[in-house]
């Protein structure tokens, strides 16, 4: 799927504030407003923008503590990874769910009151599980995050994998 300057650059405005009015858009990336709201659009059907999500605060939500959590499951069969998968993805502390290759099959990111609650999340709900086989956790000291991904664009190299 081709992306060109002009998708980029809405990707990128609304990335930063998508609350923003389409008069406004439009204006911040040289276009019409009509024409921003059809390319918006386009997006959209496209898959490209997939929804829009409030950015929360963990520590005003009460949440300030993070870790990251590695699981190996045992056996490594499908349903049993798949309904793993399922399971930790609907936890209230699950903040990020990373299905994994190496030494581990999952990287667990929570998020929680406290290191009290971490301890009772690995030892309360991931041990309890029968194909949890190893646990390592890693706490979190610093979480910066990119609020803006910049798709590639046509300009630049693809993968070998991706080129058609």
């Amino acid at each position: 799927m081709e992306l060109d300057a002009l998708d980029r650059a809405l990707l990128r405005e609304l990335q930063n504030d998508a609350r923003q009015t389409n008069r406004d858009l439009a204006a911040k990336t040289g276009v019409s407003p009509s024409t921003s709201l059809e390319r918006v659009r386009l997006l959209r059907e496209r898959g490209v923008i997939t929804g829009y999500h409030a950015v929360l605060d963990l520590d005003a939500a009460g949440r300030p503590v993070q870790a990251l959590i590695s699981v190996r499951i045992r056996p490594p069969a499908r349903p049993v990874i798949e309904g793993f998968r399922e399971w930790a993805a609907r936890l209230p502390e699950v903040i990020g769910l990373f299905v994994t290759s190496g030494a581990h099959d999952f990287l667990i990111h929570i998020a929680v009151p406290d290191v009290d609650s971490v301890y009772a999340f690995v030892i309360d709900r991931l041990t309890e599980r029968r194909e949890v086989a190893d646990v390592q956790t890693t706490m979190i000291y610093e979480h910066v995050q990119s609020r803006c991904i910049e798709p590639t664009g046509p300009d630049r190299p693809r993968s070998p994998r991706r080129a058609r």
